[in-house]
């Protein structure tokens, strides 16, 4: 009989430890996301609801604009006010904004033009500071410009905003349109993504996106404001951290952002992920070791190799198993998050499902490789802890 390796063996023991905790969260992502997902509207009266201003940051137009933001003039909410900013005066949203305020007068709408105020390097924050200033509600709503919002949504994350409750966000989703690269994104956000965000907020862990959040403006200030927020890129974690670090509770909405944009292809969106992976990487570091591990391919051939050296299993055998059973969960959970029936069908669901398995560990691979982030035609420089520096263009020597 060999001896026994014992590094070896305890290796073995934590790769098969850190399976059996991924299906645990795995199963926890599905309950808990039917548990948050299926919450009906409590009572409530209308005249005790407080007011709302909501920011719309705006860059350019894309197929869907008008569409997405006119869903915000026809919200069922008794009192709120449209607060529409744009970087510049020559914007084409610019046109889109005026037409709908003119369509929909009793809206109470303004807009502003961010390029005169500059607070930070974040050029969504430097965008929407004059709005964020003129805001005359307590609530504040940010929402990005490529959200279709339903006619209850504002309704919903606001009564879940409770005493003690300083910010309420919602589960990044896809709304069903057309295209194969939407079904891509579409799986990705309700299996990857949505098992991460799903686990991390029910078990208390800070992940927000920034992409539709309602917030206390008092607290937030008493945090710096959006001064503060205007030195990060990942501004919408460091947000939700600041009202964790003061007491607040921090909740998901039941309904999730239904993101419309009318611009998309897997090439975009690849880039996306690579963006949101830089920024993940830089301001929680942890996330350099814990996101490889919990990826279904990298996972599964580290857990066959554990349980043939521990168990004496067939590698091979397990590991299709445990692709099997991952992809079977994966399609419970895009189910719970869809609350309704797929727009595709399941063999499209398989090539997508598949598609961003296999290229999850070479994006993740693509992050590290160049940490420097493009966003909105702009280089960042990203140091440990978010803080963000803009990388500005060697100066062009003169012509002799």
């Amino acid at each position: 009989m060999a001896p026994v390796d014992y590094t070896i063996c305890g290796l073995a023991v934590v790769i098969f430890a850190s399976w059996c905790i991924n299906w645990l969260l795995h199963i926890f992502a599905i309950v808990y996301g039917k548990w948050r997902l299926s919450h009906k509207l409590p009572p409530y009266v209308a005249e005790e609801l407080p007011a709302v201003s909501i920011l719309k940051p705006l860059v350019g137009v894309d197929p869907h604009l008008y569409e997405n933001l006119e869903t915000f003039f026809k919200m069922k909410y008794p009192q709120y006010e449209l607060l529409f900013c744009v970087q510049d005066e020559m914007d084409a949203a610019l046109m889109i904004v005026q037409s709908l305020i003119q369509k929909y007068p009793k809206v109470d709408a303004k807009l502003f033009i961010g390029k005169w105020k500059k607070i930070g390097i974040n050029p969504k924050i430097n965008n929407m500071i004059l709005g964020y200033d003129a805001a005359k509600h307590d609530l504040i709503l940010i929402s990005d410009s490529g959200l279709k919002m339903g006619e209850d949504t504002l309704l919903d994350m606001v009564l879940l905003m409770t005493e003690k409750t300083g910010l309420v966000h919602q589960l990044p989703y896809i709304c069903d349109r057309k295209g194969f690269s939407s079904h891509i994104e579409k799986v990705f956000f309700g299996t990857q993504h949505a098992k991460m965000y799903l686990c991390a907020n029910g078990l208390g862990i800070n992940c927000t996106t920034g992409m539709s959040c309602l917030f206390r403006k008092e607290v937030l200030e008493e945090a710096g404001g959006m001064t503060h927020l205007g030195q990060y890129l990942a501004e919408d974690y460091m947000m939700a951290q600041a009202f964790v670090d003061r007491g607040w509770k921090v909740r998901i909405s039941s309904q999730a952002a239904q993101q419309n944009s009318g611009m998309y292809s897997i090439p975009h969106f690849h880039a996306r992920l690579i963006r949101w992976t830089k920024l993940r990487i830089s301001t929680v570091p942890s996330t350099i070791v814990m996101e490889p591990i919990f990826q279904c391919m990298f996972l599964g051939g580290m857990a066959s190799w554990a349980v043939s050296y521990l168990f004496d299993w067939t590698a091979l055998v397990f590991f299709l198993i445990h692709i099997l059973v991952w992809f079977l969960g994966d399609y419970i959970l895009i189910k719970v998050i869809q609350r309704g029936p797929l727009p595709f069908s399941k063999f499209e669901f398989v090539v997508g499902w598949l598609m961003n398995e296999l290229v999850s560990p070479y994006l993740i691979f693509q992050a590290h490789w160049n940490p420097a982030v493009t966003w909105r035609s702009q280089k960042y420089r990203i140091r440990w802890g978010g803080i963000t520096e803009e990388i500005k263009p060697p100066p062009t020597k003169p012509e002799d």
